[in-house]
C-alpha cells in the first residue's frame, strides 16, 4: 500500500537510485582506505562536503561511530548526521546519512588491490523517501541529485587519487609516514 505524500516518518521508502564511479589509483589499498575513511578530511576531496567532525564517544572509522557533515552548494549550506555502517580496513568504508531525522543516503567506498595500485569504487545509494527528496531539493538547491552526485564523486575520487599518489611518491620516509598514514596538507 502506498504511503501518503505527506508522511513525515521518513519511511516512505528509498528512491532506489544507485550511482557508482570508480578509479584506478597508483597507491596501496591501505593508503587509499586511510584517506576515504578519515571523515575529518572529506572536505579536502568533496566539492560539496566542506567538512565533518566525529560526535559522541566512539570516534574513527568503526561501525557505530557517528559524525556530522557540513555541506555547501552555491550559497546554500546544510548539515547532516552520519553513522558508520561498514568498516573493513584496507577494503570498505560505508556510512548512512540522515537529515532532520529523515533517511538520505548510504555512501560506500570499496578498495581493492589492482595491478600496481588500487581500484577505488565509490557508491551512493539514494535512501530518500518522497518527502526527503522534495525538502532536500529545496534546502540544497540541487534539482538533479543523481547527476550532481555523479559529477561530485568523479571529482572526489580524482582528488583522493592525487593525494594518495603524492603520499606514495614521497615514500615511507616522506610525508606519508607509516604505511597507510597520509597527513593532511600543511
Amino acid at each position: 500500500m502506498p504511503v501518503p505524500f505527506g508522511d513525515t516518518t521518513g519511511n516512505v521508502g528509498p528512491m532506489g537510485t544507485t550511482v557508482t564511479v570508480e578509479r584506478q589509483v597508483a597507491a596501496a589499498p591501505a593508503t587509499v582506505w586511510a584517506l576515504v575513511s578519515d571523515v575529518e578530511r572529506i572536505g579536502e576531496f568533496s566539492p560539496e562536503t566542506t567538512g565533518c567532525e566525529w560526535v559522541g564517544e566512539q570516534r574513527g572509522p568503526v561501525v557505530g561511530a557517528r559524525f556530522r557533515g557540513r555541506n555547501r552548494f552555491g550559497s546554500r549550506q546544510w548539515q547532516t548526521s552520519c553513522r558508520v555502517v561498514g568498516s573493513e580496513p584496507g577494503r570498505l568504508f560505508a556510512f548512512e546519512v540522515t537529515a532532520a531525522g529523515l533517511r538520505v543516503a548510504r555512501w560506500e567506498y570499496h578498495v581493492e588491490a589492482a595491478g600496481d595500485g588500487t581500484r577505488l569504487v565509490e557508491t551512493w545509494i539514494d535512501q530518500r523517501g518522497r518527502l526527503a527528496a522534495l525538502v532536500g531539493g529545496m534546502v540544497t538547491g540541487v534539482g538533479d541529485r543523481e547527476t550532481h552526485n555523479r559529477d561530485g564523486m568523479v571529482a572526489t575520487l580524482d582528488r583522493v587519487a592525487e593525494v594518495a599518489e603524492a603520499a606514495e611518491a614521497a615514500g615511507p620516509a616522506g610525508p606519508a609516514g607509516p604505511a597507510g598514514a597520509v597527513p593532511p596538507p600543511a
